[in-house]
């Protein structure tokens, strides 16, 4: 990582620790202003990208563009201009936290601990962390230890590298895990062969595979090391608008418009290149979109 980047997050850091209060409020903020802005990953499909025209797309994206829309009509406002903001799993909570974004909307796992910085809307995607491999390569995708004293490439500040870390230093694995800034880097620090492998959560690791020049030349396991519910991200201690965004959130799972957008970016082609994930509805999400819940305990999805 380079220092201008490193001062970069450092700084973005800080101002999330340092956030001001919005004493008005997010709704009163968007009422009086006429504006939401929603972060958004733009290299991490299904979730968050860009088409082929450069428009920002994705399945967690148009979940927060509905909830949009349906703010406008909530708050009586005859237009509101929606904002997209780029965001890195470093860089998404402090944005929320010093108001530059009102929600991030892509691959944010609902974890207790970042229950103390952020909010989190009820739950619309649940993952596994899973390994990635080179066939060529001899590790086996479903057991970390295979990875004794090699490296493994992860998104730099997301729950995947420190699930990597964390194992790593449990199982004294001598694993490098090499930070990246993306869905996207990570891939090319194995495609090009600098990082043995690779962890993320299993859409984004079946989209990355899915996308490369030659898909059959890489492996991904199916053992999960960890459970990962995804949420829309909301800023803390903001009642009133978690309760106005999680409101819509539930219309929009109980009138079936999540479960279309699911079909829409799993298991149909998606831009810019008409990839198909082929990726159905796990039972555990379906339990999730059954019984709501912006829970951070993986009891809560069992």
């Amino acid at each position: 990582m380079s220092r201008t980047l490193s001062l970069l997050l450092a700084s973005l850091c800080w101002a999330g620790l340092a956030a001001p209060s919005f004493a008005e409020g997010r709704l009163d903020k968007i009422r009086a202003t006429g504006q939401i802005s929603l972060g958004f990953p733009d290299a991490s499909p299904p979730f968050g990208f860009l088409d082929q025209n450069a428009k920002p797309v994705g399945y967690s994206l148009e979940i927060c563009e509905h909830v949009a829309q349906k703010l406008k009509v909530t708050l009586g406002l005859p237009k509101l201009d929606v904002r997209h903001v780029p965001v890195m799993s470093a860089t998404r909570i402090p944005l929320i936290n010093n108001g530059t974004i009102d929600l991030e909307c892509g691959t944010a796992s609902n974890l207790p601990e970042r229950h103390k910085l952020v909010s989190f809307a009820p739950t619309t995607f649940v993952a596994q962390v899973v390994l990635v491999a080179r066939k060529d390569t001899p590790v086996d995708v479903d057991d970390i230890a295979s990875f004794r004293g090699k490296s493994i490439a992860a998104q730099a500040g997301g729950e995947t590298q420190r699930v990597a870390t964390r194992i790593n230093v449990r199982d004294k694995l001598d694993i490098q895990v090499m930070p990246a800034k993306d869905t996207a880097e990570v891939f090319l620090l194995v495609e090009t062969g600098r990082a043995t492998g690779a962890i993320n959560d299993d859409a984004l690791a079946h989209a990355t595979v899915a996308g490369a020049k030659r898909p059959a030349d890489y492996k991904i396991g199916t053992k999960g090391l960890e459970f990962a519910p995804y949420g829309i991200l909301e800023p803390k201690d903001d009642p009133a608008f978690k309760a106005a965004v999680d409101k819509v959130v539930i219309e929009l799972i109980q009138d079936g418009t999540v479960s279309r957008l699911y079909s829409r970016y799993f298991e149909q082609p998606i831009p810019p290149r008409g990839i198909n994930l082929e990726l159905p509805m796990s039972d555990v999400l379906k339990r999730a979109l059954a019984h709501p819940t912006d829970s951070g305990d993986e009891a809560a999805y069992r």
